[in-house]
């Protein structure tokens, strides 16, 4: 099973895909519910990143457990959603962004496999932490699609599970933020360390905070999302397709494996 889907917020159950079934892998940072089936002839694992109706608050989800267990089913390439929103004026509310750098302002989360507690410590190349052969593959299926949509950008991950203040957005625009987020960063660190190549697709919900009068609510991000939803799908499933049918990635092939499982 080479292929996977990450779904963020509004993208909880896998109605696009065949023959489901839930398949229970454990792994040493507990266990995790993948759901698998067929989407066009091909075998796609899917995670709810927030569990089922966004139980599981950003500060809380098993980033670890989650990528560990689609690295053990032979996952080699994720696409993931992730609602966000924006403090560039020119990316506005149903844009999709394809986004090619971060920067992570959170303090608590766990953020690596290589810690040296019964693993080596590995420095993991982050340059380029988003892959740029399936970015580029989201990329012209957005444009076949004629979705709005941007070919880069930078994430600016905040712990959550509140919103930004209008302080913090004026700070992620003077870094030279795009989007700001919650929950993209650790899981695109853990998957380039599991040499998984990774992209998201970010869809923007709401202006960041002081960049409009109106105030944000958890309804509006899902009213926007439900509205993309099934672009959002049909865009991730048919870059996955595409990015299959490609001669296999060897991108980050010479990191050390992670221990008790082998690089597919």
């Amino acid at each position: 099973m080479q292929l996977a889907i990450i779904g963020g917020t509004g993208i909880y159950d896998p109605l696009f895909l065949n023959n489901t079934e839930n398949v229970l892998v454990v792994t040493p940072y507990g266990q995790v519910e993948v759901k698998t089936g067929e989407y066009r002839g091909q075998q796609v694992a899917f995670i709810p990143r927030h569990g089922s109706n966004h139980a599981v608050a950003p500060h809380r989800i098993n980033y670890r457990a989650n990528i560990w267990a689609l690295k053990s089913l032979g996952v080699q390439y994720i696409v993931a959603t992730n609602a966000v929103g924006s403090v560039n004026q020119n990316m506005r509310p149903g844009d999709f962004v394809l986004v090619d750098q971060f920067i992570d302002l959170t303090k608590t989360r766990s953020l690596t496999f290589f810690d040296g507690d019964g693993t080596p410590v590995v420095h993991t190349d982050m340059t380029n932490p988003y892959c740029p052969v399936l970015r580029k593959i989201i990329y012209e299926q957005g444009m076949a699609m004629h979705l709005p949509l941007h070919d880069k950008g930078c994430y600016v991950r905040f712990e959550g599970p509140r919103y930004e203040t209008a302080a913090e957005v004026h700070m992620a625009r003077m870094l030279g933020g795009d989007v700001v987020g919650m929950t993209n960063v650790p899981e695109v660190v853990l998957a380039r360390e599991a040499c998984i190549c990774y992209a998201t697709i970010c869809i923007v919900t709401n202006m960041g905070a002081g960049l409009t009068a109106e105030l944000l609510t958890h309804e509006e991000v899902s009213a926007v999302m439900t509205q993309n939803l099934g672009l959002v799908r049909e865009l991730a499933l048919n870059a996955l397709i595409s990015i299959g049918q490609q001669p296999p990635c060897t991108r980050g092939k010479n990191y050390v494996s992670l221990p008790g499982l082998q690089d597919s």
